[in-house]
């Protein structure tokens, strides 16, 4: 599995407050990010796989929503998640 609990432990302890904060908007979107570059790669070798096309796109969707309201909350915090993730908008 890509994604086991160790992985996850690991992704939140770098984004979040530690391992065991799953819940703020950068632990989440760290989590989003990880997973839309793992269906990314699928996707660039299996085209015709529509449903994870499809899921793809609302996991966009979901990091896009939690950027927004991280950057309404405090743009301090969006600029840092971006800034660490390598995202761009």
């Amino acid at each position: 599995m890509y994604l086991d609990k160790a992985k996850k432990a690991e992704i939140f302890g770098q984004h979040g407050k530690n391992a065991a904060d799953t819940g703020s908007a950068e632990s989440q979107i760290a989590l989003f990010t990880y997973r839309i570059a793992h269906l990314t790669e699928h996707l660039k070798k299996n085209h015709k796989d529509h449903a994870t096309a499809r899921s793809l796109t609302k996991l966009v969707g979901k990091r896009r929503s939690l950027l927004t309201y991280l950057y309404d909350r405090d743009i301090n915090r969006y600029r840092a998640i971006v800034k660490a993730l390598g995202l761009r908008k």
